[in-house]
């Protein structure tokens, strides 16, 4: 699949995703349905936000989680700054020490890149995690399809290089299930490199939403209280 280069950010953006408000207001108004929802058992869920956000940005879908029965947390490291290479040991550490202390498997949500250090993770530990479910990440040629993708060249770094390492690290499956939900509508992040063709442990979802307002869209809550359900044994 040909990915197009992302434009960056412009005064376009910024209007396609201000659509986000209406998709807060359709959560309020979908809490009734969604409170019907297949309930959890006390499972442990990680939620790792996106580029430059924190735990702030998921907390309503950890409140939902929580209320429907999942222990649900979020990664306790402050705002994402985009280091993959440094933050992913830091999660798998946690992560592991999760697994030990509940004797479950965790299962991982990550929004935008926060989706692709929980897809490393489960790389890397597989043992351990029971599910991940990621909302708009670039899982191909990180930051070089995102609107940030100029954040990370004045910092110096080689989008192309970067490219090229992450398709190698693709090229290592991830063998717990992954649910890739993604927007055709998504201002920030390419919808092309939210694809894992490779992967066929990947499910794809296409919804109707915006970047920013993929932890708070009611279809989005929909479908990881219905996946988390499906990952529970018996």
């Amino acid at each position: 699949m040909t990915i197009p280069a992302h434009p960056g950010p412009s005064v376009r953006t910024f209007l396609d995703e201000a659509w986000m408000v209406a998709e807060v207001a359709g959560l309020v108004w979908s809490i009734p349905a969604l409170a019907r929802q297949p309930r959890g058992r006390g499972e442990p869920v990680v939620v790792l936000p996106g580029f430059g956000a924190s735990d702030h940005s998921t907390w309503a879908l950890r409140a939902y989680l929580r209320g429907l029965g999942y222990t649900a947390r979020g990664w306790g490291l402050g705002a994402n700054g985009g280091d993959v290479r440094a933050l992913a040991p830091r999660i798998i550490e946690a992560v592991v020490r999760l697994a030990d202390q509940t004797g479950e498997r965790v299962r991982l949500i990550g929004w935008s890149l926060g989706g692709f250090i929980a897809r490393e993770v489960a790389r890397e530990r597989p043992a351990v995690i029971e599910r991940v479910l990621t909302l708009g990440s670039p899982v191909v040629g990180g930051p070089k399809y995102t609107a940030v993708g100029h954040v990370y060249r004045r910092r110096g770094y080689d989008l192309d290089a970067i490219e090229a390492a992450v398709a190698a690290r693709n090229r290592v499956p991830i063998t717990v299930p992954v649910t890739a939900i993604y927007s055709r509508r998504d201002a920030i992040v390419s919808w092309q490199a939210c694809i894992d063709e490779a992967n066929p442990h990947v499910e794809h979802v296409e919804i109707d939403a915006t970047h920013l307002g993929l932890g708070f869209n009611a279809a989005v809550y929909r479908i990881v209280a219905e996946r988390l359900a499906a990952a529970r044994p018996g």
